[in-house]
């Protein structure tokens, strides 16, 4: 099994970076994981031209973003984590999923698009500056953990569950209770059928 981790955090060892690597720790015995930090790629803007849905990828010229589409492809499972940014997931895992339409849908026969990672699992960390319940109150925490799963619950992934960390600025450790759930969140990535859609 591969597990593939999406860190789109800008923050070196951060809260996000802590609570991915508190999931994924006692995986990495068992099954293949692999880490991509999203801030790092280099890759151009989606530029809307609606080509990838016929062609089946991205038309822009190759970038990291065909890497990793190919990598999200192979993978059994996604764990993706992001910091939330005006209630949304950061800039670059946005265009990184822009870009990656066809990895996600199936819009080859006319009608409603189909998901074409059906089965998989996908589990989501957060971390924002917005104590509790703020960060929920004001669609925070709320907002970005929604950006994503309509991404990947429209590519047919079920979510195995998501940790938030609120209050995060100027934290200088996260919690092990946060580590723990972080950690069993990993677990069910490889396990039986859970997750929601």
């Amino acid at each position: 099994m591969k597990i593939l981790v999406l860190n789109a955090s800008p923050v070196k060892n951060g809260t996000v970076h802590t609570l991915l690597k508190a999931a994924t720790e006692e995986l990495a015995q068992e099954v293949d994981v692999e880490w991509v930090k999203v801030n790092d790629l280099e890759m151009a803007n989606c530029v809307a031209c609606m080509a990838c849905r016929k062609k089946g990828e991205c038309v822009l010229n190759k970038d990291d973003a065909h890497r990793v589409g190919r990598k999200m492809r192979e993978a059994d499972a996604l764990l993706v984590g992001t910091p939330a940014y005006w209630g949304n997931m950061t800039a670059p895992l946005k265009c990184l999923f822009d870009r990656n339409v066809p990895v996600f849908l199936d819009e080859s026969g006319g009608g409603f698009p189909k998901g074409r990672q059906k089965g998989k699992k996908a589990g989501l960390v957060t971390s924002c500056a917005a104590p509790w319940p703020f960060n929920f109150i004001f669609a925070e925490s709320r907002g970005a953990l929604r950006s994503v799963k309509k991404v990947l619950s429209g590519g047919g992934y079920r979510i195995a569950g998501t940790v938030t960390c609120a209050g995060s600025k100027g934290v200088k450790s996260v919690t092990d209770k946060l580590k723990r759930k972080a950690a069993a969140m990993g677990k069910k990535l490889t396990t039986g059928n859970g997750g929601q859609r």
